[in-house]
């Protein structure tokens, strides 16, 4: 297929039309607003330095979520190199800046340390079973179209799913019970 080539306008709707599942998918991978405003900002620049490369074997959008998982996971991977600093930030960012409907400092704190326990075992989860878990969930996408977008069979997705779901129920089994 011919190389895509898009005037300003063209690529500013392609924006428009997929900047939520970029936000969504990021948010499932860093789950801080601010992270994945960030992360959608550099897939959406990423995107348009190459869009020429863009060859349409699949669509815009299955082209962006693989760019926004690249993306997101590489950014992980650089977080954890600082984890000890930016943990501190993080920690004491949710407790001081949130704006909550807990009342009392130790409401805020409680949902803070359940959101953080929650974040921490969807993240300790194996990559593939991650990226699957996150397409599924956070952006509610069909196994199709992760299969599409991981290049591996639906069934594959499935048993990520399961994987995920399982070791998600063990993770936090004495936290919320059942998943």
């Amino acid at each position: 297929m011919e190389p895509l080539k898009l005037d300003k306008t063209q690529f500013e709707q392609i924006v428009k039309n997929h900047h939520l599942l970029v936000f969504r998918t990021a948010m499932g991978f860093v789950h801080t607003r601010e992270e994945a405003e960030d992360i959608t900002q550099d897939v959406f620049l990423r995107a348009y330095k190459s869009i020429e490369s863009f060859r349409g074997d699949s669509s815009i959008s299955t082209w962006l979520y693989r760019i926004t998982v690249n993306v997101s996971l590489n950014h992980i991977a650089q977080k954890k190199r600082n984890i000890i600093f930016q943990y501190g930030n993080h920690v004491l960012k949710q407790l001081f800046d949130r704006q909550e409907k807990a009342q009392t400092p130790l409401q805020k704190l409680e949902l803070s340390d359940r959101e953080r326990i929650i974040q921490k075992a969807i993240n300790d989860l194996p990559e593939k079973q991650r990226i699957a878990f996150v397409l599924s969930r956070y952006n509610d996408l069909p196994q199709k179209e992760v299969a599409i977008i991981m290049e591996i069979t639906e069934g594959a997705v499935e048993q990520l799913l399961q994987r995920a779901k399982v070791k998600l129920q063990k993770s936090l089994k004495n936290f919320v019970g059942n998943i």
